[in-house]
């Protein structure tokens, strides 16, 4: 089992679904955009987004839709990774750093070891929060790295 109750097996679907459906509904703007999560498990997620719609004015990605489509990493590891019914994530801080223009799709991966998920667990409980930092890279469809991120997140307690 999970840190969040669901099964180990089979899970990435239902969590993939969590995300795209929420997306609608608590970022429209993301949704609007084409965002998606392709995996979403307990420590890891990985997102994509269209060129298509998302161009700016010389024919490459919008830098926006290259953070956003990073910064959504930081709800969809939560959402496999930690107890929704005690604890919801927000960003703090995220940087980018832009390394090439992106002319296709592009795909965002992030994860958190086994360690880092346990030491969150560990002082939300205590704490009623927990910050934890979520390193974050993006690529476009040859694999060539376009963008990377370094996000500050919190995790924090519903009752605080």
């Amino acid at each position: 089992m999970a840190e969040n109750g669901a099964e180990t097996t089979n899970e990435t679907p239902a969590f993939v679904d969590a995300v795209n459906g929420a997306l609608e509904f608590t970022i429209p703007i993301a949704h609007k955009m084409g965002v998606k999560a392709l995996e979403v498990r307990p420590g890891y997620a990985e997102t994509t987004v269209p060129i298509e719609g998302n161009g700016n004015h010389f024919g490459v990605m919008y830098a926006g839709v290259l953070f956003t489509v990073a910064e959504i990493l930081g709800g969809a590891i939560p959402i496999a990774t930690f107890d929704g019914t005690k604890y919801f994530p927000l960003v703090k801080d995220l940087q980018i750093f832009f390394r090439k223009p992106a002319k296709t799709d592009v795909t965002a991966k992030a994860s958190l070891s086994e360690e880092e998920i346990a030491r969150v667990i560990a002082d939300a409980d205590a704490n009623g929060k927990a910050d934890f930092t979520l390193a974050a890279t993006v690529t476009d469809a040859d694999g060539v790295v376009v963008a990377e991120t370094r996000g500050l997140y919190q995790l924090r307690s519903h009752g605080k």
